[in-house]
């Protein structure tokens, strides 16, 4: 066994397609068993293979030289022998490029549909393959074999101008030059630790990230162009709700334009080649970003202002945002009554989070984002709050477990937000502004929610949401409010110290508790208050026993009375 140093330093090298295809094809290449399994489809490839003829870097192979054995191997849809030998290659990093180039520009490979790639010698592009055989487009097989392709010519009789693109294309598949770092190593635990640093460590690029790298734009005048990240800094300076993040805001830039927001992003501004209808044909990415901000604000306000939401660091699950970006960006003034439906539908999937999608955030983005129909508020009111009957009824989170970071914490902290808690020394509710100011751009509503007995519980009470406090704001601190809710101040009548403590989930019996003590007493009488609380609220935004009727504009009154002439 080989043990990594000096004589097992990775040597850099470079091999032109033509050679590197070859290898594998005469069984030199091989892949771990470590490795993911093959998962690129046809427009991965078709990629590829434009990057190529342009020119473009497609990355470096990583791979492992080693002694192996005889065997028959498969590479995508090839089966081929490989021979025993010492300089057998394992792709561990670059499976999907080898193994596509390799089917692609095999007869065998090509005849699998994932691999099966034309050339299309009038338009100058790769394509998948057509039903039907069309004289200008060439099978990638053929266009790869210079014997294949002037086969190909005398039976097909291309125009002069083909017949100099295929020649000019099956060159720049050729001699494209792909870099590789070559490890010789027996030892195959040095290789998976290799592989998982390579796939694990470091930050990689988020969808956001790569959409403003696609579309940049030129560097003079970046400084005033709208970008991802200057729009989250303009909806929280606008709004106070706290900056959101570049994924969620580019998510809702593409719902609005679209009922997918998880689609292909590359050819977002080219109505040509897209694969839906655009909803706004022609739109520019300026527009598209100006427009995508206003959605996204009246979304923010629709939360702030009718559903209760007053930080983002209390929105159970951010796909609903971007749900509610593309309703708004459709229907900028809607009904109140369909505001009110929409606060229900937002409450009852906030409250069954995704498991009625599958259990996925991505599918409730789709399924709820095609539910919006362009031009019909109550249709797409009525099918968002119809979306949730699979969820069978009410659903309430259970106040046993309580964490900031989760959903059921932070719908928890909604409901205490709408007790308007207050101040135990001056009996002043706190305002969204302070709330704001405390929390700034947090994603928890850590800093204004504090834990009242660390320790010395028994049982699971410590993860109780009676065992926590909720102060919004930066001058009150949590442990004044501890110690001013146990003894009620002098200069606070009695109607003021019940509205305080009403507005912490606490009446004068678990006040006293406190005071003397009773741990166990004052978190279980608090407790049920708690939960007796959340249950309120949650009856009051979701509105799970009432008649999901649309808007009286919306109904069709002539029918109606042509109903109600006819009953006897």
């Amino acid at each position: 066994m080989t043990k990594p140093g000096p004589d097992t330093q990775p040597s850099a090298i470079t091999y032109e397609l033509d050679d590197l295809v070859t290898l594998a094809w005469n069984g030199r290449v091989r892949v771990p068993h470590f490795q993911r399994d093959f998962r690129w489809g046809t427009e991965d490839i078709l990629r590829l293979f434009d990057s190529i003829v342009k020119g473009y870097p497609i990355g470096s192979l990583l791979i492992w030289v080693r002694q192996s054995a005889k065997e028959r191997v498969t590479l995508g849809a090839l089966s081929l022998e490989a021979p025993e030998g010492g300089d057998a290659f394992w792709i561990v990093d670059g499976q999907q490029r080898v193994t596509s180039l390799a089917n692609a520009l095999h007869a065998d490979g090509a005849l699998n549909s994932t691999f099966s790639i034309h050339y299309d010698l009038e338009a100058r592009e790769f394509v998948p393959s057509p039903k039907l055989p069309e004289p200008h487009l060439i099978p990638m097989p053929v266009l790869f074999d210079l014997e294949k392709l002037v086969e190909w010519m005398a039976a097909t009789k291309p125009t002069e101008s083909q017949s100099l693109e295929a020649r000019r294309v099956m060159k720049l598949l050729r001699q494209f030059k792909i870099p590789a770092t070559l490890v010789r190593q027996e030892d195959e635990g040095t290789l998976t630790v290799i592989f998982d640093r390579m796939n694990n460590y470091g930050k990689r690029l988020s969808r956001a990230e790569i959409f403003s790298a696609l579309f940049a734009g030129p560097e003079e005048g970046a400084r005033n162009r709208l970008s991802l990240p200057r729009i989250a800094e303009r909806v929280a300076a606008q709004t106070g709700f706290g900056a959101i993040d570049t994924n969620t805001v580019l998510h809702a830039v593409l719902a609005r334009r679209g009922p997918d927001p998880s689609r292909d992003i590359r050819s977002e501004f080219d109505d040509k080649i897209r694969r839906s209808d655009p909803e706004f044909p022609g739109e520019d990415q300026e527009t598209a970003f100006a427009e995508g901000e206003k959605a996204l604000t009246r979304a923010v306000e629709f939360l702030q202002q009718v559903a209760g939401v007053p930080h983002l660091s209390l929105v159970a699950y951010k796909a609903p945002l971007v749900v509610l970006a593309r309703f708004f960006a459709h229907f900028p003034d809607p009904q109140p009554r369909n505001l009110q439906l929409l606060r229900r539908a937002y409450w009852r999937v906030a409250a069954s989070g995704p498991v009625v999608f599958k259990g996925s955030f991505s599918a409730m983005s789709r399924t709820l984002c095609a539910l919006i129909v362009p031009g019909d508020e109550p249709g797409s009111v009525d099918g968002l709050v119809k979306s949730m009957e699979a969820a069978g009824g009410p659903t309430l989170p259970n106040p046993a477990r309580f964490r900031t970071n989760e959903a059921t914490g932070k719908i928890i902290l909604c409901s205490w937000w709408d007790l308007h808690p207050r101040s135990a020394s001056t009996g002043a509710a706190f305002g969204a502004r302070e709330l704001s100011n405390l929390l700034a751009d947090e994603t928890t509503a850590a800093l204004a929610v504090r834990q009242i007995y660390s320790s010395k519980l028994g049982g699971t009470k410590q993860l109780w949401a009676a065992n926590r406090v909720f102060v919004p704001s930066q001058t009150d601190s949590a442990d004044t409010l501890l110690e001013t809710l146990s003894q009620q101040p002098i200069d606070l009548d009695d109607a003021t110290w019940d509205a305080v403590l009403a507005s912490h989930c606490m009446d004068r019996e678990t006040a006293d508790h406190l005071a003397a003590g009773r741990r166990d007493e004052f978190l279980d009488v608090r407790q049920a208050r708690v939960a007796s609380n959340l249950h309120d609220f949650l009856a009051k935004m979701a509105e799970w026993k009432f008649e999901d009727t649309p808007a009286l504009d919306s109904l069709d009154l002539d029918e109606l009375d042509e109903f109600a002439d006819g009953v006897e």
